[in-house]
């Protein structure tokens, strides 16, 4: 396995984390961790396929970053819900 490759495993094994966690309601759906998790995941896959110059997956994996951070900015900035 190369570097790449290597490198490209870990991005999407990140992803599946988040999505598996998020689907078995281990985390929230919309809770910062799990768009942090996408982040780091999504852009770790990015780098991957910019390495091997794969610009449709560029274009997919930063896109889903992008997406993640919007999301979790939009989640820091609304008001706490009271308990």
């Amino acid at each position: 396995m190369s570097a790449n490759d290597t490198i490209g495993t870990i991005g999407v094994g990140i992803i599946l984390i988040a999505y598996f966690l998020n689907n078995f309601s281990f985390i929230q759906r919309n809770g910062n961790l799990y768009f942090i998790l996408n982040i780091i995941g999504a852009s770790i896959a990015c780098y991957a396929s910019y390495l091997i110059n794969y610009i449709p997956f560029v274009v997919l994996e930063a896109t889903w970053a992008i997406i993640s951070c919007v999301g979790l900015l939009q989640n820091i900035k609304k008001p706490q819900e009271s308990t």
